[in-house]
């Protein structure tokens, strides 16, 4: 008994040229760009994008006065109150950033009467969390300097601004 099926292929006569065609495309549309969109292409991600969001997320854990020097935050209060100026949440926050990594410094002012060990942790939880969810980088170090305590009868550093 012999087999009379025909297959169907580009080679195949008995393929109309519609279907060649429509086969052909199938094949080429797979094989086209390598995998899923989504992976094509690079990120990369600026240190100041991680030390914007570290600095937001240092900025929310309780205890924590200020970020920054004292002389660092005195020239961002100038800085501030310029027409047009802005603040600078990154203020205190130094990233090094790599392709996979990143590591992080941050200079705070802590609360008098708050516990130096917990804030620094705490900080350090919320930092590592908000960077490695907003960019999927693995943060390898959070190194925090503790400049200043703020104590409660003591005076902002920031000058008072001139404008009513």
């Amino acid at each position: 008994m012999t087999d009379t099926t025909q297959r169907k292929g580009p080679d195949n006569p008995a393929q109309s040229s519609n279907e060649q065609r429509e086969s052909l495309r199938k094949s080429q549309t797979t094989r086209r760009g390598g995998g899923d969109p989504a992976t094509r292409g690079r990120t990369t991600i600026a240190d100041g994008v991680v030390e914007k969001i570290a600095g937001l997320a240092a900025r929310d854990v309780v205890g924590v006065h200020a970020m920054g020097s004292g002389l660092s935050r005195t020239f961002g209060a100038v800085r501030d109150r310029v027409p047009g100026g802005s603040k600078s949440v990154s203020r205190g926050v130094k990233a090094e950033v790599g392709e996979v990594q990143t590591a992080l410094d941050l200079e705070i002012v802590v609360e008098y009467g708050v516990s130096i060990a917990e804030v620094a942790r705490a900080v350090r939880e919320n930092v590592v969390t908000a960077v490695e969810r907003m960019t999927e980088l693995e943060v390898v170090e959070v190194n925090i300097a503790v400049s200043d305590v703020k104590l409660p009868d003591e005076e902002d550093e920031e000058p008072e601004s001139r404008l009513q």
